[in-house]
This record gives C-alpha cells, structure tokens and sequence, in this order.
C-alpha cells in the first residue's frame, strides 16, 4: 500500500471515532468483512395483572365501621348497613354494586370486627384467603390510633409489620385476589365536627377514642399538642397502606380518599357522633365503588 494511500486510512478512521464519541448514529455498524458483535436479549418486562373492574365476589375485613357499628341502633354492630357488604339499597354497599342483590349473600362475606386492630388483620386475611374472593376490601386503622392516650397508639413499624403480614397471608391461599384498602379516616376531622353537639360530648365522656375525643372542648395547647400527634400517626398509617399496597401489583389504595372526604353531622352516628351514620355508610361506599372501579389508580 502506498504511504498516500495509508494516510488516507488512517485519517479516516480517526473521524470514524470522533464521530462515535459525539454520539452520532450508525456507529454500530461493523466494517466490511467484521463479525457482527453478539448482543445478549433484553429481558421482557413482567406483565402487569389486570385490574378486575367486576370481581364476582367480595370479602370485607376491618373493624368497627366495615360492621357498621352504631348505625342502625345503640352499641351493636348493623353489617346490613356496611359500606362492603351490606344489603341496605340505601347505603348501596360496595358489594350491592358490584354484585346485584341476587348474587350478594352467596358472594360476599363480612369478616371484620368491631374493636380490632392491625395486628388482628393477618387471621382475618387467613379467613378471607380461605373464601377465594375475587376482591377483598380493607378498612383498618382507627383503633390502633384511638387509644385511651396517645402514648398506646400502635407504633408505626408494628402497623407495617401486620400489614405486611396480612397480605402475606392472604396471598398464600389467594395470590390471584385483588385488594382495595381504605385510607384511615380523619379523626380530627371527626372531633372538629362532633364536639359542636352536647349530646356527642357527652356520649364521648365515656371513653370513645379518648386519644383524640378526650376533653372535646378544650382548645388549650396540651390537648392541641395530643389531638395533633394522634393526626400525625394517623397520617404515619396511611403512607404505611400507600407503600405496602404499591409493592403487591394486586392491591389498590385509594389515594387517601376516606381520610381527605369531610364527614358531617348527618354522616356521624346519632347515638355516639364518631362512628359513620348510614348515610356515612353510603359515602364510603360510593368513595371505594369509584376506586376499584376506576380505569387506573388513583395517584
């Protein structure tokens, strides 16, 4: 090869790479008579599961407001009326919705109980699991935060544990169910709309949620300081939900709708002013109809 034509060559490969070094296309392209270079297959993404906007059944676990406590009558607990389950056309219950009324009482099942908290989720997600529901819906919270004091509400990471466990659970006997988990609701918000009634301050004498309902009437700092750190755990509990839920690609939170939804006298009891009334009832199930509904999650 002559020395002109060398140069030639060799000028040309250096703009070669300048060229490549400026991100310019086409670099990848091997020289004549060079063997390809081997490429590894990307790998393919795991398909996300499809949310089921019609599951064809409903199991429903929580505590005091999935069994409609103090809705229909004193003290007792009125699960016809429950914003999961129930039959009442009036509340229109989530499962009434998805279901009709002719496939109600054979698909759906009503497993919460009145006083539990987190950590008894794990067995009644067990009990759940053992029904193969197609959906599960989850309202639990409130009575980890509503305490006798603020010192005995559960703390945060004993509220993901169970959490975490319970999905846990439920997944070893239903990895297919979906689940639709409620925000806690406002308990401050409650008190801000109950304390205004003398018959509620009265009925919340006897010890209802007394971490935030205690002395309803006082607003000097140290009750303010109590009512603000049970709202801050509450707070704390719901981005516990968000950030379990977002891990299990069956489960939907939603969005902190039920915490962010302003409850008021109507939609309180009459009997203990706290606990949702049956229009309350028709609100939560309206709030949890729209979201497993819902073409995509709320954000």
């Amino acid at each position: 090869m002559h020395a002109r034509q060398r140069f030639r060559t060799a000028v040309a490969s250096a703009v070669a790479v300048l060229l490549c070094a400026g991100t310019l296309s086409g670099c990848d392209a091997a020289p004549p008579g060079a063997a390809a270079p081997s490429r590894s297959a990307s790998p393919k993404p795991r398909p996300t599961p499809v949310w089921d906007r019609s599951p064809a059944s409903v199991a429903a676990v929580g505590d005091s407001i999935t069994r409609a406590f103090d809705a229909c009558g004193v003290l007792t607990d009125c699960p016809e009326a429950s914003w999961a389950t129930g039959t009442d056309a009036a509340v229109d219950s989530l499962a009434l919705r998805l279901l009709g009324p002719e496939r109600l009482a054979g698909h759906s099942w009503n497993l919460a109980r009145s006083g539990a908290r987190m950590e008894e989720l794990p067995e009644q997600m067990a009990q759940a699991g053992a029904r193969a529901p197609e959906l599960v819906a989850v309202m639990m919270g409130a009575n980890d935060a509503c305490r006798e004091s603020p010192e005995r509400m559960t703390p945060v990471e004993e509220f993901r544990s169970s959490f975490e466990a319970a999905l846990a659970r439920l997944r070893k006997t239903a990895p297919k169910a979906q689940v639709y988990v409620s925000s806690v609701p406002d308990l401050k918000r409650l008190w801000s709309t109950g304390r205004t009634n003398p018959v509620g301050r009265q009925v919340w004498k006897l010890g209802i949620c007394a971490s935030m309902l205690a002395d309803a009437e006082d607003l000097g700092a140290a009750a303010e300081r109590r009512r603000a750190t049970v709202q801050d755990r509450v707070v704390a509990y719901n981005a516990v939900l968000k950030e379990v839920c977002a891990k299990d690609p069956r489960c939907r939170y939603d969005g902190g709708a039920v915490f962010a939804f302003r409850f008021d006298e109507a939609q309180l009891s009459p009997w203990d002013w706290f606990h949702p009334s049956r229009d309350g009832q028709a609100r939560l199930a309206e709030i949890a109809h729209r979201r497993v509904t819902a073409e995509a999650p709320p954000a």
